[in-house]
């Protein structure tokens, strides 16, 4: 089943284009699937039946998966199996009425103004790579981004003088504002600290790392795991609590609702409608901005 896999890997890269971290997913997804299989004594796609899948299944859920964990799986293999089914490879899909288990939705960890304020302010040194931490956390609450998007911006994506930056992906781009303590942290980044961080390398990359190479997003895991520490916050920080918390604070101050989705990016109003039931409506992304953002 190995070749049928790296076929659909193919496809997935060269027709879907799908993103890197969707191939990293759906490569693990479905090797250890494989693997299981061929313990199985099943080496062959047309051979898996949908008892085998939920047996599978069943074996994910006795070695202790989440839940979250076991549907993203099964959405791998559904993938997978109906690519099989469409180019003729297989008669039927076995994993076309596999069902995933229910996910209790968890309420998205949301850190006071204070602790906020507390977290961003431990990088408080003037070191290339301090200043660094501090213009990255910074920036990270005061537009909401995934950290995907955080260490994927390039030079070209921020308008400092504005005080923008321009998000991309496959299917569409947003523009994002930052206030005066965003722009004040990325100035000095920009100023003092990214130059030796360099050390001579080029990079269109806006972060990067003390060797001179874009910031990864296991790196900056660590640097807000890190911060997160220093600050004594009891909440297990990742950087989507930050993202988590700027649409808290903004929508619990008054801002418009259809303004914080555009900001962060979300193509279903529920999801940001999530965050809380206090909407205020204002007249446009900047003046929800402006006007709630605890660090304008």
């Amino acid at each position: 089943m190995e070749t049928e896999i790296k076929q659909f890997m193919d496809y997935l890269s060269q027709e879907r284009q799908a993103s890197k971290n969707t191939q990293i997913s759906y490569r693990r997804d479905l090797s250890q699937m494989e693997l299981y299989l061929r313990e199985q004594g099943i080496t062959e796609a047309q051979k898996v039946t949908r008892t085998v899948l939920n047996s599978y299944v069943l074996y994910l859920e006795r070695q202790g998966r989440a839940s979250t964990t076991i549907s993203r799986v099964l959405a791998s293999i559904k993938a997978f199996f109906h690519y099989e089914f469409r180019q003729g490879n297989i008669r039927r899909d076995p994993a076309e009425l596999l069902k995933a288990p229910k996910v209790e939705k968890k309420a998205p960890t949301i850190l006071t103004v204070e602790e906020v304020t507390s977290l961003l302010n431990q990088p408080s040194g003037s070191s290339p790579k301090e200043v660094r931490d501090k213009a990255m956390l910074e920036l990270l609450y005061a537009t909401g981004i995934r950290v995907s998007e955080l260490v994927g911006l390039k030079m070209g994506d921020i308008n400092l003088s504005v005080g923008f930056i321009t998000c991309r992906d496959r299917h569409k781009e947003r523009t994002v504002p930052f206030g005066r303590a965003a722009k004040a942290a990325l100035a000095q980044y920009l100023e003092e600290a990214r130059f030796s961080l360099l050390k001579g390398n080029q990079s269109e990359q806006l972060f990067v790392n003390c060797s001179g190479s874009p910031m990864s997003r296991q790196g900056f895991w660590k640097i807000i795991k890190h911060y997160g520490e220093k600050a004594k916050i009891k909440e297990d920080i990742t950087p989507h609590t930050l993202r988590h918390s700027f649409a808290a604070h903004l929508i619990g101050r008054g801002a418009d609702i259809q303004a914080v989705q555009t900001m962060m990016g979300h193509s279903d109003m529920a999801t940001t409608q999530a965050y809380t039931a206090y909407v205020e409506k204002e007249d446009s992304v900047m003046a929800a901005y402006h006007t709630a953002h605890p660090r304008p």
